[in-house]
C-alpha cells in the first residue's frame, strides 16, 4: 500500500506540474498575443500621424501658390531696411547699430558703451500677408555689453506680423509683434534655438491659446555661437505658421491676435487698444538686436496666395 500511496502522490505531483506548465504558457501565449497587438496598434497610430502630415503637407501645396524667390538684403547696403532702437526714433541708426560686413547685416555693439535698455529692430520697408521667408545667422562669440541682461545674451530674433516702425513709441522696446526667437549657447545647460515669443500678441497651439509669452522647441537644437544656422518661416493664408531649424519644424502654430492684457511690449497699450483684440494678418518683418552681437545673410522671401 505504501508503494501504491507513493505512485499515486507522483502521478498526481505531475499532473499538478504539468498543469501549472499549461497554465505559464497560456499566459505568455496571451502575453506575446498583447505585445504584438499594442505593437501593431503603435505602428498604425504612427503610420497615420505620417499620413496626416503627409495630407496635410500635400493640402497646402495644393491650396497655395507660390511666388519666385527674391531678395530682401542685396549684400552691400541697408536700402530698404529701417532701423528703430528703443529711446531713438524711428530711421536713426543709433551708434551704428546695424551695419553691413562681408555680405551681412551685423548687429554691432562696436559704438557701445553699455546696452542701457537700447534694444533695437531693422524693419524691411513693406508689410507682408503670407510667405516663406529663409535667411541664415550666427551669433559671434565675442562683443556683447556687460550690462546685457543675462536673459539677453546671444538672444535674438525674427520679428513678423509687426507694426511698423513709425507706429512704435520712442521708449518702447520691442514691437508689437511675433518673434521666432534665435538663441545661442550659454553655459553648459541646453538652450535650444527657435522658440516663439509672443509681445503684444496671443496665438494658439491645437486651438488651444499658449499661456507663456515663449513657447520653447521640443526638438529644436542647442547651437554653439559662431555657428550658421538656416532658418524658414512659413505664413500661410490660412494663419497657420510654421517655423523650421535647419529643415526640421520646430514650430507650429495659428491665429495671431493683438493682447489688449501684454505687458512685455511696454509703450505699445496705446496702439493694441486702440485695436482690440482683432486678428493679426499681416505686418512687417523685423531683425533684432538685444545686446549681443549676431550676423544675418542670404535674406530671401516667397510670397503665397490662396488658390
Amino acid at each position: 500500500m505504501g508503494y501504491i500511496a507513493r505512485k499515486l502522490a507522483v502521478s498526481c505531483e505531475n499532473r499538478w506540474i504539468a498543469g501549472r506548465k499549461k497554465k505559464a504558457m497560456m499566459k505568455q501565449s496571451q502575453s506575446v498575443r498583447k505585445r504584438r497587438a499594442v505593437t501593431r496598434s503603435l505602428a498604425a497610430s504612427a503610420l497615420f500621424a505620417g499620413l496626416a502630415l503627409w495630407a496635410g503637407a500635400q493640402a497646402s501645396a495644393e491650396t497655395v501658390k507660390a511666388g519666385p524667390w527674391r531678395p530682401l538684403f542685396d549684400g552691400r547696403t541697408l536700402d530698404g531696411w529701417t532701423p528703430k532702437v528703443a529711446k531713438h526714433p524711428s530711421g536713426e541708426n543709433y551708434r551704428q547699430t546695424f551695419v553691413v560686413d562681408h555680405g551681412a547685416i551685423r548687429v554691432s555693439y562696436a559704438g557701445y558703451d553699455k546696452l542701457d535698455g537700447q534694444f533695437g529692430h531693422l524693419f524691411y520697408k513693406t508689410p507682408f500677408k503670407a510667405y516663406r521667408l529663409r535667411l541664415t545667422y550666427r551669433f559671434l562669440p565675442e562683443g556683447g555689453l556687460p550690462d546685457t541682461p543675462a536673459w539677453a545674451r546671444s538672444n535674438s530674433g525674427i520679428m513678423f506680423d509687426s507694426q511698423s516702425p513709425e507706429s512704435m513709441g520712442v521708449e518702447q522696446p520691442f514691437p508689437v509683434s511675433i518673434e521666432f526667437q534665435l538663441l545661442g549657447k550659454e553655459g553648459d545647460a541646453p538652450r535650444p534655438t527657435g522658440a516663439v515669443c509672443t509681445p503684444g500678441t496671443n496665438i494658439t497651439f491645437d486651438g488651444v491659446m499658449a499661456k507663456d509669452h515663449c513657447t520653447p522647441s521640443a526638438n529644436a537644437p542647442t547651437v554653439p555661437n559662431g555657428t550658421w544656422v538656416k532658418v524658414e518661416l512659413e505664413v500661410l493664408p490660412s494663419g497657420e505658421i510654421s517655423q523650421k531649424i535647419n529643415g526640421v519644424v520646430v514650430h507650429h502654430y495659428a491665429n495671431v491676435t493683438l493682447d489688449p492684457d501684454d505687458t512685455v511690449a511696454g509703450g505699445a497699450k496705446p496702439y493694441i487698444l486702440a485695436r482690440g483684440a482683432q486678428p493679426v494678418t499681416e505686418g512687417y518683418i523685423a531683425l533684432q538686436s538685444e545686446g549681443h552681437p549676431i550676423e544675418f545673410k542670404d535674406i530671401e522671401i516667397q510670397e503665397l496666395t490662396a488658390r
